[in-house]
């Protein structure tokens, strides 16, 4: 989305991504950008500065293309509101080396396979991302568009997950009883 402010939400799947996208096709939504491997890492400084503040800095590779994002404070309520900038980067190896003279290193990196599909006249994305710990559909937009396609696609407000991949990883291991290291795929294609 363009916006400056994002507003979003996760819903856990149990139906797999093609299924699923059977189900966003009948409901006319199209793909928009096709299936894609996205690996995202998340920068702070060593004593966590950022995360204490509840801003976030992630620079993403997708295929070629790299995209850093700085994410604002959350605005508390039925979705998940903050202040986003991002834009694209011509090397994100040079990027990193960046970050790094500011003080800012490497902490979490988590990987995802993207699909995503969009309805003609629509004021939202829907995402399908399949991730190392399950599938998950993502509404962006307004708040009234993201209700109105959640209960299109039969989900109800109270299935909504404003949790970040990072915190929904923190608790998919503390459910396992394993310590958290970084969200990725042991193989390249799940």
């Amino acid at each position: 989305m363009t916006s400056p402010t994002e507003t979003e939400v996760k819903i856990p799947l149990t139906a797999s991504p093609d299924e699923f996208s059977k189900r966003l096709e009948k409901a006319g939504y199209a793909i928009s950008a096709p299936r894609v491997f996205e690996s995202n890492t998340l920068y702070d400084s060593s004593d966590g500065s950022l995360r204490t503040r509840g801003v976030l800095m992630r620079l993403r590779e997708v295929g070629e293309k790299g995209v850093i994002t700085w994410k604002g404070v959350a605005v508390p309520g039925p979705y998940k509101v903050r202040p986003e900038i991002e834009t694209s980067v011509g090397s994100t190896e040079k990027l990193a080396q960046i970050l790094h003279e500011l003080g800012l290193d490497p902490q979490f990196r988590y990987e995802k396979f993207r699909t995503e599909f969009r309805k003609p006249g629509g004021a939202g994305v829907v995402t399908v991302d399949e991730t190392p710990i399950g599938n998950f559909l993502e509404l962006e937009g307004p708040g009234d568009w993201i209700d109105e396609a959640a209960a299109e696609l039969g989900f109800a407000v109270s299935d909504y997950v404003l949790e970040s991949y990072g915190r929904l990883y923190q608790q998919y291991c503390e459910r396992r009883g394993i310590e958290p290291t970084h969200m990725v795929f042991a193989c390249a294609e799940p």
